[in-house]
């Protein structure tokens, strides 16, 4: 009883903490559906891995691409007679010299929330101001049928927002516990009857979690779990693979099953999970007790989930505020799109869910820093030897802000030690490939559908030129300017201008405060009234 009991709590959470939101508007922005786009003299940085190369031409008809053309070399004029012709009606976008890649897969998007004022439009333009063209919602916290709705909506561009995929939490809309296996399975059915693409798990009882991953295999759906503390000492990542989860999210449940000289989590005796620093503080301590990098049961470990085509998507980002507070509260996009309700709910709290700064100092800070070392080498070498590593941002929570936080997730693969063109593979192709969509999407392919991030400047040389609010250049001329930001996004052959974008969110954000009177103030530095 005491584990139903516990995922009651979680589904309760899940209402609190997301609720349903605002539904998005009708599109209104956005050029396109075109019977024929060119989209000219680009170079290409592919979600394959290949190096960049261009100028090409990329044609696209009715949102599928019909032609990728070389037409010339760098720094030599295009011979305007070998490029590809533009039909009558047909729409040309002249971005010579920019670079094009895939549209970006957040793996780990979920669609605002109740608690935290984040209201569908908001969210999905940060995410298209951003380049992400597809989203796994791993929760459905709006409901399912809001979720398919949006989804349904999106695929026909009536609102601006990227691809859906939906995946419900394990025992969401059952009418009452699910506590038997052959209960487990019924739930599973009806999911895929409903439309859902797959199930995100938070761990349940071994016998709950082996019939329902084996029912949503047996009908080809996926699955994510974030293998909370409540069931992971019976039940980590490795029982997970084994049974036919498909995707894990975060890292919980991989350390345990490194351990070598322990069953469980070392907790203090005073612990309590309800106290969100006491969780998030040990949380930060769980790694150092694992097994050594490359020892024999790091590698034993590995080496199964590789064997299993296991996808992991680490979300590095959504922890980082736990090794530096500073940072992840000061980003300097908080002032102008971040929404005063969201600023509220990250404030310190001991209710709202990664509101964890009680106390939080130089001690928690450094656990957490190695936490990330260690961390970071396992994905690593996990990518190294084949292992499929996704992109996703888990924004929302913890001071990270849709869209920007997954540009943040990118430089974070980037420190684990990925070279920028596998930071790309993982956000792009990778993704795809764990939604089951790569022959739709995840790299520019002739046949595939027309997803596009296009920007300015050169990714590889620096992510930060993907953030809406730019990198900082120092001119020749001693001039300090922003440059980047995605200029473009593509979606379906809809053009989107994604400064345009996200020109709205400030809007919606300055109209927010200017109805409220307020202003982003630093915890404990509020103004007190008299």
């Amino acid at each position: 009883m005491k584990n139903i009991y516990l995922l009651l709590m979680l589904l309760a959470w899940v209402n609190l903490a997301y609720g349903q939101v605002r539904e998005a508007p009708n599109r209104y922005r956005g050029d396109g559906p075109h019977e024929q786009l060119i989209i000219r003299g680009i170079t290409l940085i592919n979600g394959n891995g290949a190096p960049p190369r261009g100028p090409i031409d990329i044609v696209v008809e009715n949102n599928v691409i019909k032609q990728i053309t070389v037409v010339g070399y760098p720094g030599v004029p295009i011979d305007p007679e070998g490029r590809p012709k533009l039909k009558e009606g047909g729409k040309e976008l002249d971005v010579e010299g920019m670079y094009l890649l895939p549209g970006f897969v957040d793996m780990h998007g979920h669609i605002g929330g109740k608690m935290q004022g984040a209201d569908a439009e908001y969210v999905f333009k940060l995410w298209m101001g951003h380049g992400i063209t597809t989203i796994r919602d791993p929760a459905c916290g709006n409901g399912l049928d809001w979720v398919l709705k949006h989804k349904m909506r999106s695929e026909k561009n009536e609102i601006t927002a990227p691809r859906i995929e939906a995946y419900t939490v394990f025992g969401q809309g059952s009418e009452e516990p699910i506590s038997t296996p052959e209960m487990a399975r019924e739930w599973v059915r009806q999911n895929a009857a409903k439309g859902a693409q797959g199930i995100k798990f938070f761990g349940a009882p071994p016998e709950l979690m082996s019939a329902a991953l084996d029912e949503n295999k047996k009908l080809g759906l996926r699955s994510a779990c974030h293998h909370a503390q409540m069931d992971v000492g019976l039940w980590n990542v490795l029982n997970s693979a084994k049974a036919g989860l498909t995707t894990m999210e975060h890292w919980y449940g991989l350390p345990e099953a490194l351990f070598d000289d322990k069953t469980v989590q070392n907790y203090p005796l005073d612990y309590n999970y309800q106290n969100e620093q006491d969780r998030f503080k040990e949380a930060g301590r769980l790694w150092k007790q694992a097994a050594k990098p490359y020892s024999e049961h790091w590698n034993k470990v590995m080496n199964e989930l590789l064997a299993l085509d296991f996808t992991i998507d680490p979300t590095f980002n959504i922890y980082e505020a736990s090794r530096d507070l500073h940072r992840a509260r000061r980003a300097e996009w908080h002032d102008e799109y971040t929404m005063p309700s969201l600023w509220l709910f990250y404030r310190p709290s001991r209710i709202s869910h990664g509101s964890y700064w009680h106390f939080w100092g130089t001690e928690e800070e450094v656990d957490w820093r190695e936490n990330y070392r260690l961390w970071m080498t396992f994905i690593n070498e996990y990518k190294n030897r084949g292992g499929r590593v996704t992109a996703g941002s888990d924004s929302g929570f913890i001071y990270q802000l849709y869209g920007f936080a997954y540009v943040r997730e990118l430089e974070l693969l980037r420190e684990a030690g990925f070279h920028p063109l596998e930071v790309i593979r993982s956000a792009t192709l990778n993704g795809a490939q764990a939604l089951g969509m790569d022959d739709k999407i995840g790299t520019v392919q002739v046949g595939k559908l027309a997803d596009f991030v296009i920007v300015e400047e050169n990714p590889l040389q620096n992510l930060k030129v993907l953030y809406g609010t730019g990198a900082i250049k120092l001119t020749p001329e001693n001039e300090v300017v922003r440059v980047g930001g995605v200029k473009y996004t593509v979606k379906d052959g809809i053009v989107f201008d994604a400064k345009q974008l996200l020109e709205d969110v400030k809007k919606m954000v300055k109209d927010s405060k200017t109805k409220d009177d307020f202003e982003i103030t630093q915890p404990g530095m509020e103004k007190k009234s008299n």
